[in-house]
C-alpha cells in the first residue's frame, strides 16, 4: 500500500477521535516523519476546563504560538530518510477552537494574529477528519483517563464538532476526507486499520469527500 503521493497529511478530529493514535500508527508503518501536538505541556489547559471564561484567551494564544513554532520548524526541515510527513493536527485547529471559546471582541483580535501567522505555513496535501458522534467521543475520553478531560461536557464537544464541519464546508479548495469512524475500531481491530489505509491510499481530487467504511 502506498501513501507516498502525499507529502504532508494532517489527521484531524474532535477531542477523543483518535487523531494521535492513527497518525502514530501510520508514521511507524510507512516510515513517515511524525509531528504530534504537545498539548499536555500547556499549563493553561487544566485551568481552562475549570474556568473557561477566565482562561480561554491565554489558552488559545499559547496554543497558537506553540503550534506555529512546532510546524514552522518541522515542516521546513526536511528529513531525507522519511517518505512523507504526518501530523495529528492542522494549524487551523487553533482558529476553530478559538472561534467557539472566545467572545466576539477578543476573537476579532485573535483572528488578525492567526491570519498573519497561518499564511506562512505549508498546507497539508490531504486533511483527514475523523468523524465520531458525541457519545463515542465521551466514551473514548473516559477510557483514556486524563483527569483534566473528565469534566468536558457533551455540549462543548458538539460545539467543537460543528465548528470543524463549518470550517470544512468553506474549504472546497483543499483535499479533505471526512471518514465516519463510529462503526470501526482501528486501534484494536487490524482489519479496520487496514480499511483506513486503503481509503488513504486512493488518490483524490481537490474537494470534500465523505466516506463511511
Amino acid at each position: 500500500m502506498n501513501l507516498n503521493h502525499y507529502n504532508f497529511i494532517s489527521i484531524e478530529g474532535n477531542i477523543g477521535a483518535g487523531k494521535t493514535t492513527l497518525a502514530t500508527k501510520i508514521a511507524g508503518d510507512f516510515n513517515a516523519k511524525l509531528i504530534l501536538e504537545q498539548f499536555e505541556e500547556n499549563s493553561f489547559l487544566p485551568k481552562f476546563y475549570k474556568e473557561p471564561d477566565k482562561y480561554a484567551f491565554p489558552l488559545e494564544l499559547s496554543f497558537l504560538a506553540e503550534r506555529y513554532e512546532q510546524l514552522k520548524h518541522q515542516l521546513t526541515s526536511r528529513d531525507l530518510f522519511k517518505t512523507f510527513t504526518i501530523s495529528d493536527y492542522f494549524i487551523n485547529k487553533s482558529f476553530i477552537f478559538a472561534r467557539k471559546n472566545l467572545p466576539e471582541d477578543t476573537f476579532g483580535l485573535y483572528k488578525k494574529l492567526f491570519e498573519i501567522i497561518s499564511e506562512s505555513l505549508p498546507k497539508p496535501d490531504l486533511l483527514v477528519y475523523l468523524y465520531m458522534n458525541i457519545d463515542n467521543l465521551i466514551r473514548n475520553i473516559r477510557n483514556r483517563g486524563r483527569d483534566y478531560e473528565q469534566d468536558i461536557k457533551p455540549e462543548y464537544l458538539y460545539k467543537i464538532q460543528e465548528s470543524y464541519l463549518d470550517f470544512i464546508r468553506h474549504k472546497p479548495n483543499m483535499r479533505i476526507l471526512i471518514i465516519d469512524t463510529n462503526e470501526i475500531d482501528f486501534v484494536n481491530r487490524p482489519e479496520d486499520y487496514q480499511t483506513i489505509l486503503k481509503i488513504l491510499a486512493r488518490e483524490y481530487p481537490l474537494g470534500i469527500h465523505r466516506i463511511t467504511p
